[in-house]
């Protein structure tokens, strides 16, 4: 399939999902959504690890996500891999990772995860593949994202997840790596 009709394709998709979290982003200024999110190994805090991506603590905070997820969520879409399931994925082994994890008595919100998951997806994807659509992708994000994700890891700024930024990243890798496997295993 043609990556640009992928892209062309999947870009509603982007745009939905995008403006969803804008959505609540906005309905969370009138009702308090953010204690929704995910809170490590407190069972009322399981209905975070689908619903902290979705929520934002103010404008710059979801900025800072929205712009990478555009870029990546489309890199992603010109990949041939199943763009909705490997969101869905990341999502959901990262939230896992990080409910298990993640620093106690503390409430994570943000897509950071899933960037850094599918940055992290994009990168090793591309390294595991050893084809030259990937591998472009891939050097493209770790020169556009590469400090980010190392920095982002580390735990120096006070009231940002650094857990969240590790889990997704390590479920990005998790991801590509199985997906690799599971493709070499129908083949063979």
């Amino acid at each position: 399939m043609n990556h640009v009709r992928k892209i062309r394709e999947e870009l509603l998709a982007i745009v939905i999902f995008i403006a969803v979290i804008w959505l609540i982003f906005l309905l969370d200024r009138f009702l308090p959504l953010e204690q929704f999110g995910l809170i490590p190994r407190d069972g009322e805090g399981l209905i975070g690890i689908i619903a902290m991506t979705f929520l934002h603590a103010d404008l710059q905070h979801i900025m800072g996500n929205t712009v990478p997820l555009v870029v990546l969520l489309s890199l992603l879409a010109g990949s041939q891999a199943d763009s909705r399931k490997i969101v869905a994925f990341i999502i959901v082994l990262g939230g896992v990772l990080l409910w298990v994890f993640g620093r106690p008595n503390s409430i994570h919100i943000g897509a950071s995860l899933l960037v850094f998951g599918l940055a992290t997806f994009l990168v090793v994807s591309g390294l595991l593949e050893k084809r030259t659509i990937p591998l472009m992708i891939s050097l493209l994000v770790a020169i556009l994202y590469g400090s980010t994700l190392i920095g982002g890891i580390l735990p120096l700024k006070s009231g940002v997840s650094w857990e969240g930024h590790l889990m997704g990243g390590i479920a990005g890798a998790m991801t590509a790596w199985l997906l690799v496997q599971f493709k070499g295993n129908r083949r063979g």
